[in-house]
């Protein structure tokens, strides 16, 4: 992708970003069927050092609290929310479990382990992940990936998707992560999705070279309230209300 900085205003919902600067993109993946993104990492990982949007959100007093949890649905018709500035009690049960940040650049955190039926299956010993809305699934290094998949029962296919049989999610066990001592069960009806060709696990093998080596994508978050605290410099996941 290649492009120019502007400045305009940015209006998100009700709330409107003065001369807040922003890409222009003149060429672009072919990929990139949205309009654009809206970053809201931190800004030691922008483009050009760019103030991002949520900090201007800050500075210029549009929002009460540097934070912004989203809630991701499951159901297409109810869609998610993001909520800029507040924490919202009717989507959460019971406490929130906060996990601090590692690094302020993505949002990454000391993962402790990854277990399936109390066994581990990746992330011995500990590692570092990241909790990244923009990802889809939950990838990982390679090998681990492939333990993982193995041991539900999972084969890949000439794409690299790794397949189950559709008949065998009910019976499958969960996965486990643990982050900061506390234990996070995705079960398989979560991480499972079905397609024109099969069921298809939502793990996915990725050798990055970088700091982290997990992502956990979307597969994970919608699972949890995810709120993301600048204030504290953590994360916290808290369980769904029931709808």
């Amino acid at each position: 992708m290649t492009g120019v900085l502007g400045y305009d205003t940015v209006t998100v919902g009700e709330l409107a970003v003065q001369n807040r600067i922003f890409g222009l993109s003149e060429t672009e993946a072919t990929f990139m069927t949205p309009d654009g993104i809206m970053g809201l990492a931190y800004q030691s990982i922008s483009s050009d050092s760019a103030t991002p949007v949520f900090d201007n959100m800050v500075s210029q007093g549009l929002v009460s609290q540097d934070v912004f949890p989203v809630y991701l649905s499951s159901d297409d018709e109810q869609g998610s929310m993001l909520f800029l500035g507040e924490i919202d009690s009717s989507y959460y049960t019971g406490s929130i479990y906060w996990i601090p940040l590692s690094s302020e650049s993505y949002y990454q955190i000391t993962m402790d382990s990854v277990t399936i039926n109390a066994e581990v299956v990746g992330c011995s010993g500990g590692c570092q992940g990241i909790v990244d809305t923009g990802t889809s699934l939950i990838v990982g290094p390679s090998s681990a990936i492939s333990n993982l998949n193995a041991y539900l029962g999972a084969e890949q296919d000439e794409n690299g998707d790794y397949i189950v049989s559709c008949s065998s999610v009910q019976s499958m066990p969960s996965v486990t992560f643990t982050l900061n001592g506390y234990a996070f069960s995705i079960p398989a009806s979560s991480f499972v999705t079905r397609s024109y060709y099969g069921c298809q696990t939502g793990f996915s093998g990725g050798d990055f070279g970088t700091s982290f080596s997990w992502i956990l994508g979307d597969v994970f978050i919608r699972n949890w309230y995810t709120i993301f605290n600048r204030q504290t410099s953590s994360v916290g996941l808290a369980q769904l209300a029931q709808s």
